[in-house]
């Protein structure tokens, strides 16, 4: 089912269709200068609260039997023959160990902890501070004696009983950098400031081990490794394979020095015959049908193995023409290999035909594979290629691929377990010499800690009802809504799709009956007119919103849209735009494969949300019980930025935040979002100063409607929950983010700076726990804040949802900031009930509402600007704009109508 938007009121007379709104008038106020610093606060004990739980974590004990140990940093530089700086991990590798194999007595026989690009670690010093040497690489021609032809490429035939070395000389040098105690990890772990020293000697001790990986042939992908076995290869589709890995890396924690493993996937592509590759990328049956200029795009730089003669190349585009029509020119040589100096034009095919003895089957007719050089092209028959195994797919997956992917990958709690304990025997880590003269071994059993588990929380329903969920879930079987909507004008309209939309429209309203919502029979059914169906997305929305306006005497409070397709409509980000910010009615898209008591349930929670009403509260929300909220007004923010497609800097960024409305209420939100530079992780409009004097920026506007909505009360206290960022970003979030807030609040005329709690959540981790007397993933509430947590730092691991497939992923909360002063009891139960307060399902999410409305928010309005490079894209004058921000062009969103702006649309 697709998301949606909506509006704050429903009810009254039907107003026309409303024009786009005016801008908001300026609020000019004085600036102020901040003076407050902040810096992360340590960890202010532990929470005692629930049943304790005995737990398994994927974090194996490193003891550290040399702790005086030190690392020597050397900078690498290599160049080749022609003093070229020589770039690409594959090729460093080889030379660092062609190096070692060279001169090791001049080494000391030492050895390396090796990057793979420009910095190399070892115990202790090398002889000497600087070296250079110079070491030559056999690269083999892997051939057969007494096979036919030459290279395998059309540039000529070679001797048949000859094997052809190409050797290349590569100049070396190794100078001293730094040193970096091992010493320093000790300190930290006894909750000393974590310094850069530390934070190298980790860094070094993760190198050894991909260093490691990447001598056993490895694939290696940030801290991840992955295995040239099919066993962990499964096809996701499309050409794409997903191969399972491991992740690993060294951390600091309260119980000493662990290694945090867990199990990895990453994308590649499918290895095999290129021909098939192509067919199953393109999803075509025949290779008549292949779009060649997407095979071009799709095949630049990958890697290719010739079948005949068994070398390796890299395509670099292919031939303007089919391989029995692309000619190139051929010495002709007599039979003692002497050049003759004469030169004849032939055929890619003729070639391979006379001179290696093959005969093409299929590929006379379609064009080569170029992997020689931009001047010196130099041809291969696509049947003779086949695909390297290990080489990453980097595009976005489509959502039949990632849905694919997910249910391949799924691994059980003890499935899991299994595998990483298998692979910390197979792979001896500690057998490695570089760890060895530190005196590090690795504990091959996970890491036993203890946990709680929090006391679920008590939900209100309608009539007053107590709602207590049970394993993270709950229903609405023979129980209303909390506060229901009413809908008395509202349209169905069907883009196409195969569906009985009379049939869908009454089961809606019965269902509405038995929740509390009253629904009134739609005004119109309106079918897409057929002569539109096959016109650009824009031009179909803008044809559907044109009979609206014909058929309806005034503006519908809803609007229910059908969507031909499931997921990933063309239709669906135009749909959005036109009517959250040009006409301002609140939507709900869906594309029902089956309606059910359940299905209907789900969409009017959406709609009831959107619509301004609440499907449920916390027992101590609805009677204004919530301990250090309730009696100081609060606004609760929660923050993300979502970005494009990887490989996809073009387009731009897109931030959110949401904030709380209706104190003491912390289940009602609204959003701002803003776009901003490709690819930046902080958000840059929180604060946004215009020429004028005035504060265009989105907390202004979520401080002005908490002013609006919350009694005209103020926030003394802002809590903020930060996603999407690592921990090498959170001072920049105390520094600029915390900053632009302070400033927008200063903005208003507000003299005293409210209290702050910062709160990261991070799902991007590789922390998981188990139950050690059950098969079942850990119980929801699940808390963990000793043991496997930072050693200084305040963190712990929170599991709120019920896993019911896979491995649970706990979320990893960070607190930087906590001036309002909550105990770890109240702010481990604050964070556990903000995830049973999520309006759009019956069940515990997995990290805090907020976080996820910003989530929903930039990935619904990010649709907005998806199809805006159509010369159709609207007549509205409302079409997001291009500012220049650094110097680079982006894209600004439309902003949302009036009537929507403080609705829960993103639900």
């Amino acid at each position: 089912m697709e998301k949606s938007g909506g509006s704050e009121e429903a009810g009254g007379p039907p107003p026309p269709l409303p024009p786009p709104p005016p801008a908001i008038p300026p609020n000019v106020k004085p600036e102020r200068v901040t003076a407050t610093k902040y810096t992360i606060i340590n960890r202010r004990g532990v929470g005692t609260t629930g049943r304790p739980i005995q737990l398994l974590s994927n974090h194996f004990k490193v003891h550290v039997d040399n702790p005086d140990a030190v690392f020597y940093q050397y900078s690498v530089s290599i160049t080749g023959e022609e003093k070229r700086v020589v770039e690409g991990r594959g090729i460093g590798r080889k030379v660092i160990d062609r190096v070692y194999q060279t001169y090791a007595s001049e080494l000391a026989g030492k050895r390396f902890g090796y990057d793979g690009e420009k910095s190399l670690y070892t115990v202790g010093p090398l002889p000497q501070n600087k070296f250079e040497f110079q070491v030559v690489l056999d690269d083999v021609a892997k051939r057969d004696i007494g096979s036919p032809g030459g290279s395998g490429s059309p540039s000529g035939p070679s001797k048949r009983s000859k094997r052809t070395f190409q050797s290349k000389t590569f100049n070396v040098e190794i100078s001293y950098s730094a040193k970096i105690p091992l010493k320093s990890v000790a300190l930290a772990l006894r909750g000393a400031d974590v310094d850069v020293n530390a934070q190298d000697a980790l860094r070094v001790l993760d190198i050894v081990l991909r260093q490691q990986a990447a001598n056993r042939g490895c694939l290696l992908v940030r801290q991840s490794f992955f295995h040239d076995d099919t066993r962990n290869f499964t096809s996701v589709g499309g050409g794409v394979t997903g191969v399972r890995g491991f992740h690993s890396s060294f951390r600091p924690t309260q119980g000493g020095l662990s290694l945090n493993m867990d199990v990895s996937t990453t994308m590649i592509l499918t290895p095999g015959p290129l021909i098939d590759f192509l067919l199953a990328n393109q999803n075509v049956r025949e290779a008549r049908y292949i779009d060649w200029v997407k095979a071009k795009r799709m095949l630049k730089n990958v890697r290719i193995k010739t079948m005949h003669r068994n070398m390796e190349f890299k395509i670099i585009g292919l031939s303007e023409k089919p391989c029995n029509q692309q000619y190139f020119s051929m010495r002709v040589k007599n039979g003692d290999g002497a050049s003759e100096g004469q030169t004849v034009d032939i055929t890619v095919y003729d070639y391979f035909a006379r001179h290696c003895g093959i005969e093409l089957k299929y590929s006379a007719y379609l064009p080569c594979v170029d992997v020689g050089k931009p001047k010196r092209p130099n041809y291969l028959p696509l049947e003779l290629c086949t695909l390297i195994s290990l080489q990453r797919y980097t595009k976005a997956l489509s959502s039949t691929q990632r849905a694919s992917l997910v249910e391949k990958s799924r691994q059980k709690p003890q499935e899991r377990i299994r595998t990483l304990t298998d692979a910390m025997t197979n792979y001896k880590y500690d057998d490695d010499p570089v760890l060895a003269e530190c005196g590090i071994s690795i504990e091959k059993q996970l890491t036993q800690v203890e946990g709680r588990i929090l006391e679920t929380p008590k939900l209100k329903v309608g009539n007053s009802d107590d709602c207590i969920p049970r394993n993270g879930r709950w229903n609405f079987n023979n129980k209303k809504l909390l506060n229901p909507t009413q809908i008395d004008r509202w349209v169905v309209v069907n883009f196409s799709a195969r569906c009985d939309t009379s049939h869908i429209s009454r089961e809606l309203i019965n269902c509405g009956r038995n929740k509390g919502i009253i629904i009134q029979r739609p005004y119109t059914l309106i079918e897409e007119d057929s002569q539109f169906r096959r016109a650009s997305p824009v031009v179909r929305v803008e044809k559907m919103f044109e009979q609206i306006q014909a058929k309806l005497p005034g503006a519908p409070e809803f609007i229910l849209c059908v969507l031909p397709e499931r997921k990933n409509s063309e239709i669906y980000g135009p749909w959005k735009k036109r009517s959250l910010s040009d006409f301002g009615i609140v939507t709900q898209c869906i594309s029902p494969a089956k309606v059910n008591d359940q299905y209907l349930t789900n969409l009017l929670l959406k709609i009831n949300s959107k619509l301004g009403g609440i499907n449920s509260l916390l027992a101590i929300e609805h009677s204004s019980c919530v301990p250090l909220i309730n009696d100081t007004p609060t606004l609760i923010l929660g923050m993300d930025v979502s970005h494009g497609s990887p490989g996809r800097s073009d387009v731009p960024s897109v931030a959110a935040v949401v904030g709380s409305r209706s104190w003491p209420l912390i289940s009602r939100y609204r959003a701002s979002v803003r776009t901003q530079s490709p690819k930046v992780e902080m958000i840059d409009a929180l604060y946004k100063p215009l020429e004028d004097g005035s504060d265009d920026g989105i907390i202004r506007e979520l401080l002005v409607d908490f002013f609006q909505t919350s009694k005209g009360r103020k926030p003394t206290q802002i809590i903020v929950f930060r996603d999407g960022v690592s921990e090498s970003q959170f001072n920049q979030v105390l520094n600029i983010e915390l900053d632009q807030i302070i400033k927008a609040y200063q903005h208003l005329g507000e003299e005293n700076i409210p209290k702050f709690t910062v709160i990261v959540a991070q799902k991007n981790h590789h922390t998981k726990l188990f139950q050690t007397s059950s098969p079942d993933n850990v119980p929801p509430g699940t808390v963990v804040d000793t043991k496997i947590v930072h050693p200084r730092n305040y963190d712990f691991y929170m599991c709120a949802h019920a896993g019911m497939i896979g491995t649970s992923r706990p979320a990893h909360y960070h607190v930087l900031v906590d001036e309002i002063g909550f105990s770890p009891d109240q702010l481990q139960n604050l964070i556990h009930s903000l995830s049973y307060v999520y309006q759009r399902s019956t069940t515990a999410i997995s990290i805090v509402a907020p976080i996820c409305y910003a989530h929903l928010a930039a990935q619904q309005m990010s649709q907005f600007i998806k199809f805006e490079d159509i010369p159709e894209a609207s007549s509205s004058p409302r079409s997001g704009s291009v500012t220049n921000v650094g110097g680079v062009p982006v894209q600004e969103l439309p902003r949302l109508h009036e009537n929507v702006q403080g609705s829960m649309f993103f639900c």
